[in-house]
């Protein structure tokens, strides 16, 4: 609810008085017309389509971030004994790019170094995309939402000054405020969903960079490993 004061004479007085108007957030969208109705409700649509991949990549990398702390001591153990079926058993047990990465690795044990330590980075890229699966969507919101909302606003004021040269310059002012301010309200609401967006894609990528550093160090303890004498 917005809550504004407009100016008016007093026909008895003729003193200028205050007046206070109230305009809901509803009253104020469907006020800009068809194009600006549209505009908005394509904002929302962006909005709901933002949150869900929002919610639904932090649980999956919430998910991909567990990890038991006593994983590699415990496969450090099993290849340190030969015991390589139960390290592998282990990883299938344990739901998380680390454990995957790992498998990869001893599933390679006695190939060279090299082929080991390149397969470990061809699964650590699959992993990685899977969990920037749609992440870019976030971004591509966070700078589409604001210039729609300014396509939106860009549209009001050119109906606006459109309607005040057909009136030949003498249209009712309150009316031509009207129009303009109903048109701000585009970009207003692209702001919203554009900031909203970028800092969900932000606050993503921080954590995918947690899991992914996650995973190099686990990778490198994995090789470390491998080079320690029997």
């Amino acid at each position: 609810m917005l809550l504004f004061q407009d100016l008016a004479q007093d026909p008895e007085t003729g003193l200028v008085v205050s007046e206070e108007k109230t305009l809901s957030v509803i009253d104020l969208i469907f006020s800009g017309g068809t194009g600006s109705i549209v505009i908005i409700s394509l904002l929302f649509i962006m909005l709901g389509i933002a949150l869900y991949i929002y919610f639904e990549r932090i649980l999956a990398i919430k998910a991909a971030s567990k990890i038991d702390k006593n994983f590699m001591n415990q496969i450090r153990d099993y290849v340190s004994s030969g015991k390589l079926d139960a390290a592998k058993i282990l990883c299938a047990q344990n739901d998380s790019p680390v454990a995957r990465l790992t498998e990869k690795g001893i599933s390679r044990i006695g190939k060279p170094l090299d082929d080991i330590n390149t397969a470990i980075e061809n699964a650590g890229t699959l992993e990685v995309y899977k969990l920037e699966k749609n992440v870019t969507i976030l971004a591509t919101v966070a700078g589409a939402a604001p210039m729609i909302g300014f396509l939106g606003t860009v549209i009001g004021m050119i109906l606006a000054f459109h309607e005040m040269a057909s009136s030949g310059g003498q249209a009712e002012m309150g009316s031509l405020a009207s129009g303009i301010y109903t048109a701000m309200t585009t970009t207003v609401a692209g702001l919203i969903v554009g900031i909203i967006a970028y800092i969900g894609y932000n606050h993503l990528v921080n954590r995918t960079d947690k899991v992914v550093h996650a995973m190099e160090a686990n990778a490198v303890e994995f090789l470390d490993l491998l080079n320690e004498p029997l």
